[in-house]
């Protein structure tokens, strides 16, 4: 699925500098968040699309990620000072209406920004990353109370993480041959991923101390202690129209985690597509922007097996 090139700006907005990938106009603005490890050419295949339905469309690099300032202690990273770019980015862009559209990193800042950031958002579309209460409960234990032990294992890069140094090390060294063969085992297709693709995030992971601003997203989520106090002062409930998208052959993160987010989001559509990965608005671009294009029109979103997913 061949793309145009992105058109970038650069934005001020909480003392930082960012990167903006940009595109159509008017006062509805759809700002997209990506993950780790990559930064706002993950969106590619949605940029245009979402244009086409007449957003303006802006994909930041997240702080610390891409080409946008961040600063290098982690002190910097925490969920709270990232929702206060998002709340700065919206104030620059002068938009009357936004949708939050976010994946991985991106999808829990979202989550986090829906409960607890400054501006109202029309509609909230998050990809593979559970609503914190969710995740919470399923990370930990299954629905019938025994530890969820294969989680426990996905997820124990977390903690790798937490080491000074090292990580920023493995992961860049060699080229970065470990992140390129990570991206690589989640989508094999080369027509679909490209090795170019893959060489912008791995480049761009290589330069000095980006490896290491990224991740401090995680490093702030553990040492910080928000996901303690979220716990403790309960999740405020998502009124607004909600979107999940979820590729279930994510090796990261187990399609139990989706379980019961209806509780918290009460407008909730979820949709599963069978075969994904967890990159999965790269892996099945036409079918993620023809779900998109239904929710954000209000029509009703179509299962995966309208799009050969099954």
């Amino acid at each position: 699925m061949s793309v145009p090139p992105l058109h970038y700006d650069y934005v001020r907005a909480n003392d930082l500098t960012f990167r903006v990938a940009t595109a159509g106009e008017g006062e509805r603005l759809a700002l997209c968040l990506h993950g780790f490890p990559e930064f706002s050419y993950s969106w590619r295949h949605q940029i245009p699309a979402l244009a086409k339905l007449g957003y303006r469309v802006w994909a930041p690099d997240l702080r610390g990620f891409g080409m946008s300032e961040g600063p290098i202690s982690w002190r910097g990273y925490t969920l709270k000072e990232i929702a206060r770019d998002v709340d700065a980015l919206i104030e620059v862009s002068g938009a009357k209406s936004v949708t939050l559209l976010g994946h991985d990193w991106g999808a829990f800042i979202a989550w986090y920004y829906a409960m607890h950031g400054g501006r109202a958002l029309e509609k909230l579309v998050t990809m593979n990353v559970p609503h914190p209460a969710a995740g919470a409960r399923s990370i930990g234990k299954l629905s019938d109370g025994t530890l969820n032990l294969k989680q426990l294992q996905r997820s124990s890069y977390m903690l790798f993480f937490q080491i000074p140094a090292l990580p920023e090390f493995v992961a860049t060294a060699g080229h970065a041959f470990l992140l390129r063969r990570a991206f690589r085992q989640m989508i094999p297709d080369r027509a679909i991923y490209t090795d170019a693709d893959i060489d912008a995030y791995c480049e761009n992971a290589c330069l000095p101390g980006r490896m290491r601003k990224m991740m401090n997203y995680y490093r702030a989520m553990v040492r910080s202690g928000e996901l303690q106090r979220m716990e403790k002062e309960g999740y405020p409930p998502i009124e607004i129209p909600t979107l999940m998208l979820w590729g279930e052959a994510d090796i990261a993160l187990g399609k139990e985690l989706t379980y019961g987010t209806e509780r918290w989001v009460p407008g909730l559509t979820l949709r599963y597509l069978p075969g994904i990965s967890h990159l999965v608005q790269q892996h099945a671009p036409e079918a993620v922007n023809g779900m998109l294009s239904a929710f954000l029109q209000g029509r009703g979103v179509p299962e995966a097996a309208a799009f050969g997913l099954c």
